[in-house]
């Protein structure tokens, strides 16, 4: 029987590139890899259902879900995670010395629901007390105006969220003080080029997310992996060995890392990190599959809720494709 041959949209990670350069293969599969940016993969994916198997964002799949509708399944490897309080920037004239100064502000934003932006409001709300409801959200692009969300929000009335400018981006409106903050997964340029009244929020934000990570156990969940549906319909086995495949390249990633006869990142002090990390957080820290992130996914799905992305709270189990929800064992 020949393999399937399908297309593969996703970052390029090292723990991706075992499967890219096809070290580790998909069982019955045939793939043809693109590594592309998230912000290309997702708004082909949601847009146009281009990929066969493509990386998705948490937040805009649930979205898809709760519409009754997803184009993808997804499956429980989690290709990107971050813990998000560096992703939350102040003015620093603005009188914001806490968290909680956050109430009443005006905060950009590219789109309200980014997975980064979700786990960032809900660290807000669960250790300062700061709600949605909270914030006035100001939305639009970046560094160049315009930026449309990828799937269409009706959001609940209590959240207020404006439209920037027409023809000002978010990093215009933060230079000149006329947002009081910004919050997504990337920096704005004003930042980078070191703006002397731009900071971030967490003034030692790994410190913040270690204490934080003592306190839940939660590692943010950011992207899945996604199958089209239709494909998983007519091929039920396919899922599982997606998962399985992922995490074997997951796992080569991490023996290389660990191999201290030469480093494997262009970075300083990576054993130190990783010896740190597996301390903070246990041998298998970035670990795939529902049963060992549990309490982080249901977490995801409280906050998307009363966050008024998703009209109910979800279960995990209208989430993940079934054959995924468990694991064989020898």
């Amino acid at each position: 029987m020949s393999k399937l041959r399908l297309s593969v949209a996703i970052g390029d990670y090292d723990r991706n590139r075992p499967l890219i350069d096809g070290r580790v293969q998909i069982d019955g599969v045939d793939p043809v890899f693109m590594t592309l940016s998230p912000e290309e993969i997702f708004f082909r994916a949601f847009r146009h259902r281009e990929f066969d198997i493509c990386e998705l964002s948490f937040s805009s799949y649930l979205v898809t879900v709760d519409k009754g509708a997803p184009a993808y399944v997804a499956i429980p490897a989690f290709l990107s995670r971050a813990f998000r309080h560096t992703s939350i920037y102040v003015r620093d004239d603005k009188g914001i010395e806490d968290p909680s100064d956050l109430k009443g502000k005006r905060i950009g934003l590219a789109e309200y629901q980014l997975t980064a932006n979700v786990w960032a409001r809900a660290l807000l709300e669960d250790d300062h007390g700061v709600k949605p409801s909270d914030v006035t959200w100001v939305r639009g692009g970046m560094e160049t105006p315009g930026r449309p969300e990828k799937i269409p929000l009706k959001l609940p009335p209590e959240i207020r969220l404006e439209q920037a400018p027409e023809g000002k981006s978010l990093n215009e409106l933060l230079a000149a003080g006329e947002i009081d903050g910004f919050m997504g997964p990337r920096t704005l340029s004003c930042f980078d080029q070191g703006h002397p009244q731009v900071r971030r929020l967490f003034r030692d934000p790994t410190a913040a997310a270690a204490d934080y990570y003592r306190r839940s156990g939660i590692f943010p969940v950011m992207h899945l992996l996604g199958l089209r549906r239709e494909i998983a319909e007519a091929q039920p086995w396919l899922p599982a060995a997606l998962l399985k495949a992922f995490g074997q390249s997951k796992a080569a990633a991490l023996k290389l890392l660990a191999d201290t006869s030469a480093t494997k990142v262009t970075l300083p002090f990576v054993e130190e990190q990783l010896a740190a990390a597996r301390v903070l957080m246990g041998e298998d820290y970035w670990s795939y599959g529902v049963a060992a992130n549990r309490s982080t996914l249901e977490t995801f799905l409280d906050h998307h809720h009363r966050q008024g992305l998703s009209s109910r709270r979800l279960a995990l189990e209208e989430v993940f494709h079934p054959a995924t929800l468990e694991a064989h064992s020898i």
